[in-house]
């Protein structure tokens, strides 16, 4: 069973998913099939969650589940408050995984679960397709922005996709602007590394949190 990892420099890692992935389960005849999926942002869960609806319009049941940072949300649709959406989102975040979504349509087979049942139904349909998953652990790192001047940009960015630490943008402007990732621990090392490589003539500036794979 995967779990979230430690925490590095002050901010926690967690785990996502790499693609999609769909399994499904039994509970008394009722058939509850789960998606789950790598989701960044709010906006794609919404619509991987569309997706899946129209993939199964006759289901009796299609509830969902998303983690995006601090974006917890679970929908119910129409089985009893709290039974599914809820252990859901708890499966998701107990896992330690963020920026994922989940679907779990459900297929009634007859007979009423009740309330504990459904609980436990929903809340397995996740965590045994979590099971089945290949997870990605992703570390804390530091968007940093490298400025040089145009004379030395095409070294600085040969050098820079050579290294490990991707280039997530390049502005043109007065100067050459790269937004790197480099991980938490690794920023001390990194400006170093780029005052050597400019001859102190790069300024660096830590920008905002992000995450890399770890």
């Amino acid at each position: 069973m995967a779990t979230a990892g430690p925490s590095l420099g002050g901010v926690s890692s967690y785990l996502t998913l790499k693609s999609p992935i769909e399994h499904e389960t039994e509970a008394r005849r009722s058939r509850f099939i789960c998606a789950i999926a790598p989701a960044g942002t709010t906006a794609r869960a919404a619509e991987f969650i569309a997706e899946r609806r129209r993939l199964h319009p006759s289901a009796t049941h299609n509830c969902t589940a998303y983690v995006v940072g601090q974006e917890r949300k679970g929908d119910d649709d129409g089985e009893p408050g709290g039974t599914a959406g809820t252990p859901m989102v708890q499966a998701l975040v107990g896992r330690g995984f963020d920026r994922v979504v989940a679907v779990v349509t459900r297929y009634f087979g007859g007979t009423l679960l009740g309330a504990g049942g459904l609980v436990r139904a929903y809340g397995s349909a996740v965590t045994e397709t979590l099971d089945r998953a290949e997870p990605v652990r992703m570390v804390p790192a530091r968007l940093m922005l490298v400025s040089v001047a145009h004379d030395q940009a095409g070294r600085v960015e040969n050098d820079l996709r050579a290294s490990r630490h991707p280039v997530r943008e390049v502005t043109y402007g007065q100067a050459v602007e790269f937004a790197v990732a480099v991980g938490e621990d690794e920023v001390a090392g990194f400006t170093d590394w780029l005052a050597t490589l400019t001859a102190g003539r790069a300024r660096v500036t830590p920008g905002e949190p992000v995450h890399l794979p770890g």
